[in-house]
């Protein structure tokens, strides 16, 4: 018996769409990131791209639980002296509540050069439309 690997070019990528009005963070990005990877498919193979488009809508509709509105904290370094920043969940929040849903599903994703590929195919929109009415996402409940 032969084992199934399967051929990027072989591959068919669907679109699915996510509403995450009232979802919570965490759980939400630990059901994308799966399906980003192709692991709810049974043709997985590790070493190629199987996954499919995830399209986002309301990201500023999210929810947390426990303390992390108030407490949780996001770091970058600008590369300059003195240059370690910190922006706190509730200004991000304001500001770019995409950046929140890429950040948290990017984290759980494998570490890697194909991580890269897998996170393109995330598209996460701040309000209820986007433009991708042409490749015909299918839209499924995660919750």
């Amino acid at each position: 018996m032969k084992s199934f690997m399967a051929k990027k070019e072989q591959v068919e990528h669907k679109w699915l769409l996510v509403d995450a009005d009232g979802a919570i963070l965490g759980r939400m990005a630990a059901k994308i990131a799966p399906i980003l990877m192709g692991k709810t498919k049974p043709t997985y193979t590790p070493h190629v791209d199987t996954g499919d488009y995830v399209i986002v809508v309301n990201a500023e509709k999210i929810k947390t639980t426990g303390k992390k509105a108030q407490v949780k904290e996001y770091d970058y370094y600008t590369h300059f002296p003195g240059g370690h920043k910190f922006v706190s969940f509730a200004d991000m929040m304001a500001r770019k509540p995409e950046k929140v849903i890429e950040l948290a599903v990017r984290r759980m994703l494998p570490k890697n050069k194909l991580s890269r590929k897998m996170l393109k195919k995330l598209k996460v929109y701040r309000g209820p439309e986007h433009n991708h009415q042409a490749q015909k996402p299918e839209k499924i409940e995660l919750f």
